[in-house]
């Protein structure tokens, strides 16, 4: 077996090295989780120290004009810091694996864009992106950098402080959102909506199969940063499962599908994906 030098306990380093065995000449499917992206800065739903969240759901923001503008002014406080955020070692080590055909791309709960800043090139992104915002109405695409400054034109009184309790979807709690203006399309002046998945709303079916298909052209799968609580991860690893694709999980803390797994690693995502990225051969 391999031998690991990284600052893991023994556990650890005896289920990196048997990943690295087990993964060893067979390209790669990645699903990634919040977990992900901690090391940059933005929380956890799930983990350890997580705050309780009552996550706003999709007929919320459609139905009332007092949850969207909850939402928008919460949204536009984290929205500086969650666009700040910088990709960490383990996005970094995702890109190089793909960059030498080890990976066959990235399916990522996320709605953070750190993969592709990263440089990933295959990522399927289920979970939406808060790259975008649409119109419900005429289906016109905004760049979320231009709202924001849309967001501040429209509300000059609003302050976004230096350091906010930034939540995982880069929204914040606000202390009052009396006065603040919704933004509209300017095309048509119809209801904006992020283009992400809001909780009780659907991944769309072409998102998933994509997700789907790079799975089946692929020969292993790797879980990261996921408590796999959310269905379509558990569906993707019964995907890999019925392939008999080796499954492993690298996520600090038990998940969902641990006993399913051929390789569970308790630690952290950025040492582990790195220490995969170093240390797994090229195909032959």
């Amino acid at each position: 077996m391999t031998t690991i030098a990284t600052g893991f306990d023994a556990r650890a380093t005896d289920a990196v090295a048997e990943a690295i065995a087990t993964l060893a000449g067979r390209r790669i499917a990645v699903l990634t989780g919040a977990g992900v992206s901690t090391d940059s800065g933005i929380p956890d739903y799930r983990g350890a120290g997580a705050p309780v969240r009552t996550p706003m759901t999709v007929e919320q923001f459609l139905s009332s004009d007092a949850s969207r503008r909850r939402y928008w002014v919460g949204s536009h406080l984290g929205w500086k810091a969650f666009a700040a955020a910088e990709p960490n070692a383990g996005h970094r080590a995702l890109a190089d694996l793909e960059a030498r055909g080890l990976a066959t791309g990235v399916i990522t709960q996320n709605v953070d864009g750190l993969h592709v800043r990263a440089g990933s090139r295959r990522v399927v992104e289920l979970h939406g992106t808060m790259r975008r915002v649409f119109c419900t109405h005429c289906g016109q695409v905004f760049d979320r950098r231009d709202l924001a400054r849309r967001v501040e034109d429209d509300n000059p009184w609003i302050r976004v402080p230096e350091n906010v309790p930034l939540g995982p979807d880069g929204d914040v709690l606000p202390e009052s959102t009396e006065g603040f203006r919704i933004p509209e399309c300017s095309v048509c002046g119809g209801m904006l909506k992020p283009d992400v998945v809001f909780f009780g709303e659907f991944i769309p079916a072409e998102k998933f199969r994509e997700a789907e298909q790079l799975v089946h052209t692929s020969e292993a799968l790797i879980v990261a940063g996921s408590s796999l609580v959310v269905n379509s991860g558990i569906r993707l690893l019964e995907r890999a499962r019925r392939r008999r694709l080796p499954v492993i999980i690298v996520n600090r803390g038990a998940t969902r599908a641990d006993a399913r797994a051929t390789v569970k690693i308790d630690a952290g995502t950025s040492e582990v994906l790195r220490a995969l990225a170093d240390r797994l051969p090229e195909l032959a």
